[in-house]
């Protein structure tokens, strides 16, 4: 036994989750000050841990101050999904969430009674403070787009899924709409805030990557979370297909591409390749027991 290598590995693997720890401590301060949105049972310590540690093992080599903006996107992803699949009673509701959301984005005040409006303006301003943001800043609309876009489509399906008569999507429609997971939002968010400047040239490549990962990740998510999704009357792939060996087998695909997609991405831009690689490899080992969300 190599006794040394494991030390080493058990030093590492400590510092990233002391990272996490400190991640951890930041968003529940934030969720402290928007009891609006965060004092829900599925907001609970775990869920903050959840989220610090996905993100400090996805970039280990980050800093506590360069990925606070990366957890917090994700915090705001987990809001806005509360917001649109359990709380909104109306597609009139969506539809101003969505409205605000990107108004927001283009530097609108949001109302003060809009708490998920003044939780992205906090995101954004924080954002703002990159050098680079101005002229990325229509790259972090687009992302917000679909990933609002995608929830409101996902709200449909879910009330057709209600209605007797309606129709549920295929399960490649429901692949196409991944961007309700929020993952390539948030990678978006952190290579603003924290790529240099070949990652910010390389941005639609690896947003390109990203979107194939947050398809491996969605498809991974299903297969953890059905049974609940069954409970909380949530969409899965898994009731979409005849066999669950169907979503297991596209999973193998997807991936598949992801590696055709980041092989390239290892030479010009190795650090942000490794962290879309790493998102796939926690996800999936993080699935096999648990979900984020608490209690509902």
């Amino acid at each position: 036994m190599d006794t040394d290598a494991h030390v080493s590995n058990a030093v590492e693997q400590g510092r990233i989750c002391a990272l996490a720890a400190q991640g951890q401590r930041d968003l529940a301060k934030r969720a402290a000050a928007y009891p609006e949105l965060f004092s829900g049972a599925p907001f609970d310590g775990a869920l903050f841990s959840n989220i610090a540690l996905a993100i400090a093992f996805g970039a280990p080599w980050c800093t506590v101050e360069e990925l606070r903006v990366t957890n917090r996107a994700v915090l705001w992803g987990f809001a806005l999904d509360w917001q649109v699949d359990y709380l909104a009673k109306s597609r009139l509701e969506i539809d101003r969430l969505v409205e605000s959301s990107l108004a927001v984005v283009d530097g609108a005040t949001p109302a003060p009674d809009d708490a998920l409006g003044r939780f992205l303006a906090e995101l954004c301003a924080e954002l703002a403070a990159a050098p680079a943001y101005p002229r990325l800043h229509a790259t972090w609309r687009a992302a917000v787009h679909r990933t609002v876009t995608a929830m409101a489509v996902e709200w449909d399906w879910k009330s057709a899924r209600q209605d007797l008569n309606g129709t549920l999507p295929t399960f490649d429609e429901y692949l196409a709409n991944a961007d309700n997971l929020a993952c390539t939002v948030v990678n978006v968010a952190h290579w603003i805030h924290t790529g240099d400047e070949q990652t910010h040239r390389l941005l639609p490549e690896l947003i390109t990557a990203s979107d194939e990962v947050q398809r491996v990740l969605r498809l991974v998510n299903d297969l953890g979370t059905y049974r609940r999704d069954l409970e909380w009357g949530d969409l899965n792939a898994i009731m979409l297909v005849a066999d669950r060996a169907e979503v297991e087998q596209r999973i193998d695909a997807l991936v598949q591409r992801c590696r055709d997609l980041l092989a390239p991405l290892t030479g010009s831009c190795p650090r942000q390749a490794t962290y879309l690689a790493r998102q796939i490899g926690f996800s999936s080992g993080f699935y096999r027991s648990t979900d984020f969300w608490g209690a509902r």
